[in-house]
């Protein structure tokens, strides 16, 4: 079973918010496997299976009710209520330092300025977990990047933004399908190619 855990802020007022993409691909997930996601607890989430019968995986699937910054004590919460432990853990979340529509999967590591992050950290004691980042790029210079990842996307960014949504589907059932390594050697391609120019 993995957890995977789409990190925003709760309200009408961030669905849309460039800091709410990793809720929102949590959610198009759930559409796509056919998981109801209910308030319980902690968040909203729901159990299912995903690839082919004769090898379906079981996911659950959340959106933290907290706000980004104090996501950590209810992924913690829901760890000890699945019976899970953080190597089965996937959080997927925004990152500035990603342009609009790249995505990159990584085994471990730090928050990266990632308060969200940096909270599931904090409540777990480890950075052993997985993380699926998708990216919304950077602010124009000059521009506060606390205002920017609150903002909405732009009508011109919605392509991308919905293109984003769906290889991040993409991209997590690899990852539960067959692993992390073959997922990042799938997804993390462009940026390999990219380090080697």
């Amino acid at each position: 079973m993995r957890l995977i855990v789409g990190l925003g802020n709760p309200g009408e007022r961030y669905v849309r918010t460039r800091h709410n993409i990793g809720c929102l691909a949590v959610e198009r997930a759930a559409i796509r496997w056919s998981v109801a996601l209910r308030p319980a607890g902690p968040a909203r989430w729901g159990r299912g299976r995903i690839g082919p019968c004769e090898a379906a995986a079981d996911v659950t699937l959340a959106v933290p009710l907290a706000w980004m910054n104090h996501s950590g004590p209810a992924v913690k919460a829901l760890l000890d209520e699945l019976g899970l432990g953080q190597a089965d853990l996937v959080v997927v979340h925004d990152d500035l330092d990603l342009a609009l529509g790249r995505l990159r999967i990584k085994r471990r590591g730090g928050a990266g300025g990632h308060n969200g992050v940096l909270s599931i950290i904090a409540a777990l004691g480890s950075d052993e977990f997985c993380r699926l980042k998708l990216g919304i790029g950077r602010p124009a210079p000059g521009h506060d990047a606390a205002d920017y990842v609150l903002s909405p996307f732009s009508p011109d960014e919605c392509g991308q933004v919905e293109s984003l949504l769906d290889q991040a589907g993409d991209a997590l059932e690899c990852l539960v399908a067959a692993g992390v390594a073959a997922a990042m050697n799938r997804f993390n391609v462009k940026e390999k190619q990219e380090d080697g120019e």
